[in-house]
């Protein structure tokens, strides 16, 4: 039985198929929508080319998510992802004059499938318990990337008119995050409206805000601060200014919802998961960064033969790049970028709260002469390898197995 291939060039309205056998023929192509009656013919088409649910044709796609990639992995038949910048490279392999079209594209995807599927890894077949958790991680990082934003273009717009305000609450937890900062702004978004505020209704505000001790010691320390001498703008400038910053405080009101609210559906879910247990007992591992990195990870077992897959796919493991008597050895670039920053809070956190962490940091630092970034990076490569080797053997983490190479610290 000859083998067959499938690729398909994906866009938002319609697909283009390309079947593809052992020899590189072209057996047939279509343009299907993306609707019912396009995955009916879909099928039909995978059914006449020989698809049988012992050995299902692969197909080969540019992308790993939206509603044809769920069916196809539903069907149970190897999905494989390819990178659109692969993709381009083998397409330079049969035209040098740059052409392109989607059906030639589709073709390629196929022929990328029977000629280096080897070179490939389909996509995880993971539980939809842990692809909702991913769903969730990945909104709640997005959330929080734009909460920061948010924070970020509110805390520029204050310093062009009202640095009062910003030193009210510079070394207070959260910034401008907090709820007192923004309750605060709310009722006082220019230095005018701040002069004229009362410590009774500042009070009044953050004990709406949440604030449930020492709400007339806080609102005292920002009625004093509100009132300090300051460089101003003209009044029509900073009225304006108000405005445009009651605006940045809407949004970012709202991404701070939603932090909260896509945090706790994350928990929620990830508590659910069989490796919430072993995940969690890791220094640094939370049920937030614990919740992202089971997301990136997956709980398929087989996804990475070994730790070096791993930590190579989070960008912890260096590359090295050698030419004659050149050997360079730097950072990963090409990573999963969620993967790497989930990764860097993890080994931040367990710097500060593992004896153990804490001296393997300061060996490379001190040792290697590792900087910081370097430093936080080795660390982070160290606990994924324990905590892969956790996951394959059921076991919590325990500190004296994960750092038996440490070297005795100085007295």
């Amino acid at each position: 039985m000859r083998k067959i291939f499938c690729g398909i060039d994906w866009a938002e309205r319609h697909h283009d198929i390309a079947l593809v056998d052992h020899d590189g023929q072209l057996i047939a192509k279509r343009r299907i929508e993306e609707s019912s009656a396009g995955w009916s013919e879909l099928l039909a088409m995978l059914t006449d080319a020989g698809d049988h649910c012992q050995d299902p044709i692969p197909v080969a796609i540019e992308t790993p998510r939206g509603l044809l990639v769920a069916m196809l992995r539903a069907t149970g038949r190897p999905v494989y992802s390819i990178n659109p910048m692969a993709v381009a490279r083998y397409r330079e392999r049969h035209a040098v004059s740059r052409r392109k079209s989607d059906h030639a594209d589709a073709v390629i995807l196929a022929n990328i499938l029977r000629t280096d599927a080897h070179m490939h890894r389909p996509l995880p077949k993971d539980s939809e318990l842990v692809r909702c958790i991913a769903v969730l991680a990945r909104a709640h990082q997005d959330a929080t990337w734009r909460r920061t934003k948010a924070s970020n273009e509110l805390r520029s717009a204050l310093r062009e008119y009202y640095p009062g305000f910003l030193d009210a609450f510079v070394n207070k937890s959260d910034f401008l995050v907090s709820n007192d900062a923004r309750a605060a702004l709310a009722i006082a978004p220019t230095p005018a409206t701040a002069a004229k505020l009362t410590k009774t209704r500042i009070a009044t505000t953050l004990r709406k805000a949440g604030r449930q001790r020492g709400a007339d010691a806080q609102a005292a320390q920002l009625h004093e601060a509100l009132r300090r001498p300051q460089l101003r703008q003209p009044t029509l400038i900073e009225e304006a200014m108000g405005i445009q910053a009651l605006a940045l405080l809407s949004t970012l009101d709202i991404e701070c919802r939603n932090v909260d609210q896509l945090g706790q559906a994350c928990t929620a879910a990830f508590e659910r998961h069989p490796d919430y247990e072993i995940i969690t007992s890791f220094p640094g591992l939370g049920d937030t960064t614990g919740a992202r990195v089971l997301a990136e990870l997956g709980d398929d077992r087989d996804r990475f033969t070994d730790a070096r897959a791993v930590k190579a796919y989070a960008g912890a493991a260096p590359v090295t790049r050698a030419s004659g008597k050149s050997i360079s050895v730097t950072h990963r670039r090409v990573k999963n970028d969620r993967f790497a920053a989930a990764g860097w809070i993890w080994a931040f956190c367990a710097h500060a709260h593992s004896p153990a962490a804490r001296q393997h940091y300061r060996q490379r630092r001190d040792i290697h002469a590792d900087q910081h970034a370097a430093a936080l990076r080795h660390l982070f490569n160290r606990l994924l390898g324990c905590l892969f080797h956790c996951l394959q053997s059921g076991q919590t983490y325990d500190e004296q197995k994960a750092f038996t190479t440490l070297q005795p610290a100085a007295t």
